[in-house]
């Protein structure tokens, strides 16, 4: 039997020290230099090791600062058809994948930073207003357990403040019971949304917000709710890195709950 390349050795070798914990989770590895005295091996050959162990997300590679072994984290399960009705923005009405830990993590989000500008194209098209026509952003990030879990951000058009008086939603506060709810006060009953699921490489805030790798996938869903009348209402894009979030889309009434 052909005895396998070197540098399959070499990452199986430093995955062994990962998973027995000689190497801890989120520490350094020695650097490149280092690596080529402690294995006898060219440049190339760690690097190939490295990139196969960063094609594991066992690692990550930070510009200017080396490669980092990944945090573990337990997945998150996003249920991404909740009740229509409900204020959920996307990102809500989760269940985790590890039911034994679930007692034990601890969701939390920040208190929401406003803005009124000009929104992006992929936002302004979906929202159907002009161009030029400004909107309010609500930002928050949300953490599970600590670990930045998603980055979300919900655009209203500024008709809501000007017409209907709701100004509550250029307050940097969490809205109770919800925004939803809030708006359905004002005459704006949301009647089902939309979800548009795509995928790329992280910009430098998430990839500094989520400590992952410019190699990194992350999930971007534009979720945009109508009202009663079928108009556009909102729009809220959750940013979810690929390493920690997972997804269930339900088709059909009354489905039993998902088994792990």
């Amino acid at each position: 039997m052909a005895q396998q390349p070197r540098y399959l050795m070499i990452a199986d070798d430093l995955r062994d020290q990962i998973d027995s914990g000689k190497i801890p989770r989120g520490s350094q590895l020695p650097t490149e230099t280092e690596l080529r005295e402690r294995y006898e091996a060219s440049r190339n050959t760690i690097r190939d090791a490295i990139k196969r162990l960063v094609s594991e997300g066992l690692v990550e590679t930070r510009p200017g600062q080396g490669t980092f072994v990944t945090l573990h984290v337990n997945p998150f399960v996003t249920v991404l058809t909740a009740d229509a009705k409900t204020g959920f923005g996307g990102g809500e009405g989760a269940t985790y994948l590890d039911s034994v830990s679930e007692a034990h993590r601890r969701p939390h989000q920040t208190t929401p930073k406003v803005e009124v500008q000009v929104p992006p194209e992929s936002v302004r098209l979906r929202l159907r207003i002009e161009p030029d026509e400004q909107v309010i952003l609500r930002h928050q990030e949300r953490y599970v357990d600590d670990v930045p879990w998603s980055l979300q951000t919900s655009f209203y058009p500024m008709s809501f403040v000007t017409a209907d008086g709701a100004t509550d939603l250029l307050m940097a506060k969490n809205l109770t019971p919800g925004t939803v709810q809030y708006l359905a006060e004002l005459g704006h009953r949301q009647i089902g949304y939309r979800d548009w699921i795509t995928a790329r490489s992280p910009d430098d805030n998430e990839q500094k917000f989520f400590s992952i790798s410019h190699e990194a996938t992350v999930f971007e869903i534009f979720r945009t709710a109508f009202d009663q009348n079928k108009v556009p209402m909102r729009i809220t894009v959750t940013i979810f890195p690929a390493d920690r979030n997972q997804f269930i889309v339900n088709v059909g009434d009354d489905l039993p709950d998902p088994q792990y």
